[in-house]
């Protein structure tokens, strides 16, 4: 067996490897590389899922970063069981043909409870008081607390949030460093999120993401440098591309003007009853699920989707087939955006009654993604003093409501889902061993294969 690392840097497309990051510029070019054709949705859980099981969103069920769990009338995103993926991994049968393989899954997703030697995940706290605290969840247990005695808490708030920064990709190259040295694994599948942010921030200019593509470089170069010194096989991939938006696309307030959306008054603010529309829409960056409850309405809702501007593709069963999401969790429809669109999860049309979790980060409540939690509110004369007058009350043990996160959607310059046209915008598969890539573009279910072959070599 040949040990291998499989080094996940998200949003890395050869539009952006240049002069802002010359060590990977080097280091590829004395490689071979492979454009990846983009599983759609090209997002984070399903580009991963089709990577580590060779199976496509049609068979492993991933079809998205959340999508509506219909036995409980529930939109879910960002959940961590390793059993919603229906398919084997790649670690379980490199572990059926050798009994001393190893694994460590760092960061990758669906990383709980799952057949990994060695894993690390990011799992806060949430205690009754309303604080959010930063945590790790791993397998085994105690190297939860061996972790961050070496390297400190975890930096969940630079992980996501108005506050993302390269912190969090640099604690969890530690603690891949840290898993190395202590366990030694045959596969090591390492996650870095940093260029997710700026990306989905700034779109692409070079003027305003250089300085990531920068940090992120000189990660890299740390990382590669300290595995292939081991003589370790490095392998480097990417998930999927950012391109640059103009056109946020309120596809739920469309919906709810139609007569679709049914919304609940809480407390003189309003959120999405699921269960009781007759048709509401998971939005997933350029993607979305369409979900309708009453099917007498699905050609009306198809009509409208097909006439909405910044809409390019709506899937309807047999066009599903031909993208591998015909699952029972994908929606009734799925839609796909232009190459300038993304869609927004908004459903209220009164920003008054917003709920009061759109104005904070909250993965979890929200019932579709929403890349402005990565923004603090313009409006906000003082942030940093309105922001630390929060944490005091917090660390005073105080319940507070840290809304900082403004509801403009047009702040988002940048958005991934959709197959991009250029091969300049498509992930990558990188690699130093000259045999192991036969062609310059693969399917996504190849990524599992190829990894298979490294580690076999």
């Amino acid at each position: 067996m040949k040990k291998t690392v499989v080094l996940n840097v998200v949003a890395l497309s050869p539009r952006v490897i240049g002069e802002h990051t010359p060590f990977l510029k080097k280091w590829i070019e004395k490689g071979k590389r492979a454009v990846v054709e983009p599983v759609l949705p090209a997002v984070t859980c399903s580009a991963q899922s089709v990577y580590l099981t060779g199976k496509w969103p049609s068979e492993n069920g991933i079809v998205g970063n959340g999508w509506y769990f219909k036995d409980e009338c529930e939109i879910k995103f960002w959940r961590q069981s390793n059993h919603l993926v229906q398919s084997p991994k790649v670690w379980d049968v490199l572990k059926a043909e050798n009994s001393e393989f190893t694994v460590a899954n760092m960061f990758w997703w669906y990383n709980m409870y799952s057949s990994a030697d060695y894993a690390v995940t990011p799992r806060p706290l949430y205690p009754s008081d309303g604080r959010k605290l930063p945590d790790i969840h791993t397998q085994p247990m105690e190297l939860r607390d061996r972790l961050q005695k070496e390297l400190g808490q975890f930096p969940l708030f630079s992980f996501w949030g108005p506050n993302a920064n390269i912190e969090s990709s640099k604690w969890i190259a530690e603690a891949s460093k840290k898993v190395d040295e202590w366990y030694n694994p045959t596969l090591n599948l390492i996650y870095l999120p940093h260029l997710d942010y700026a990306l989905q921030k700034f779109g692409i200019d070079f003027d305003k993401i250089g300085v990531e593509l920068k940090a992120i470089d000189t990660l890299c170069e740390d990382l590669i440098g300290y595995f292939e010194k081991q003589g370790t096989q490095v392998i480097l991939v990417s998930e999927y591309a950012i391109t640059s938006v103009n056109h946020p696309i309120h596809i739920n307030r469309m919906l709810r003007k139609a007569g679709m959306i049914q919304v609940k008054d809480e407390l003189g603010l309003e959120t999405l009853d699921a269960g009781t529309s007759k048709a509401f829409a998971v939005v997933d960056h350029q993607l979305a699920h369409v979900y309708v409850n009453d099917k007498s309405h699905v050609a009306k809702v198809k009509s409208l989707l097909e006439k909405t501007p910044g809409i390019e593709l709506v899937l309807d069963e047999e066009g599903k087939k031909n993208y591998h999401l015909d699952h029972e969790r994908a929606g009734d429809l799925v839609v796909v955006a232009d190459k300038n669109s993304w869609f927004t999860y908004y459903f209220w049309l009164d920003d008054a009654k917003a709920p009061d979790y759109a104005r904070c980060v909250d993965i979890h409540r929200k019932p579709g993604y929403d890349p402005v939690e990565m923004f603090l509110d313009p409006k906000i004369k003082f942030p940093m003093v309105t922001v630390g007058s929060k944490v005091l009350k917090k660390k005073l043990g105080f319940r507070y409501l840290m809304d900082v996160i403004p509801l403009d959607a047009t702040l988002v310059k940048g958005a991934h889902g959709r197959i991009s046209e250029s091969d300049l915008d498509k992930p990558v598969f990188i690699t130093q061993d000259s045999t192991l890539l036969q062609s310059e573009k693969i399917q996504p279910i190849s990524v599992f294969d190829l990894i298979i072959r490294s580690v076999n070599s």
